[in-house]
């Protein structure tokens, strides 16, 4: 399932994010990179490590605790920290696949890949390329969304970032292990959720809403891995 998030931070927002951006120091991303991908990443980012990077990180994830679209979507139950890469002068990504494991750096856990977010911090018009194509059963999607909207697809997807060729694409991207590992229920379970708050909307005393809200956590309840 691939989901547009719209307006995840204002514009007023992507600013200020912007602007702590600019302050931090920028490295090579084939540092954060495995042995296949070195080969095909050419980009910039964030050490880890840097407060910059843990204070954007931190105010990300207090914004998607407070995101229901993404909450359904995903059925979080770890987030990895946000990291942050920048794509100029050429700078690409070629067809990979996500590691499936990552640590929580300073922390025992670590999370399964099952949902890839990216979160757009340059407008479209503000640079040429940068597409984030990711490829599934339907054939390749090309996504380019407005800055503080967020895309979420499938972590198993294979995907790539086109070349830039003029100006500079800032994103941030992160990965979730949800509490249910398959895309297949998890959009089934946010079909029904969303048909769910459709019904109590138009019909807030329909008498079927009880019946499909015990139908959604009972699914929930099977299904899910905690």
């Amino acid at each position: 399932m691939l989901l547009q998030i719209p307006a995840l931070f204002s514009s007023d927002e992507v600013r200020d994010i912007r602007a702590a951006l600019e302050s931090a120091p920028w490295e090579d991303g084939r540092a954060t990179a495995g042995h296949r991908a070195t080969s095909v990443k050419a980009n910039l980012q964030i050490p880890l490590d840097h407060p910059v990077a843990r204070q954007l990180g931190e105010r990300i994830l207090t914004r998607l605790s407070q995101t229901p679209l993404f909450i359904a979507a995903a059925l979080p139950l770890r987030i990895l920290p946000p990291r942050f890469n920048r794509y100029e002068g050429g700078g690409t990504y070629g067809n990979h696949v996500d590691n499936a494991i990552f640590p929580i750096p300073g922390t025992p856990l670590r999370v399964r890949t099952d949902v890839s977010t990216t979160i757009f911090f340059s407008d479209p018009e503000e640079y040429d390329g940068g597409e984030l194509i990711v490829e599934d059963t339907y054939g390749e999607k090309g996504v380019k969304l407005p800055a503080g909207d967020a895309i979420v697809y499938p972590g198993s997807s294979l995907h790539r970032v086109a070349p830039v060729t003029r100006g500079t694409r800032n994103a941030s991207f992160f990965w979730t292990q949800s509490l249910v590992r398959s895309d297949q229920q998890r959009r089934m379970l946010f079909d029904l959720d969303c048909a769910i708050q459709q019904l109590t909307g138009d019909h807030p005393e329909h008498g079927t809403i009880d019946s499909f809200t015990n139908v959604y956590h009972n699914l929930l309840r099977q299904w899910s891995e905690t």
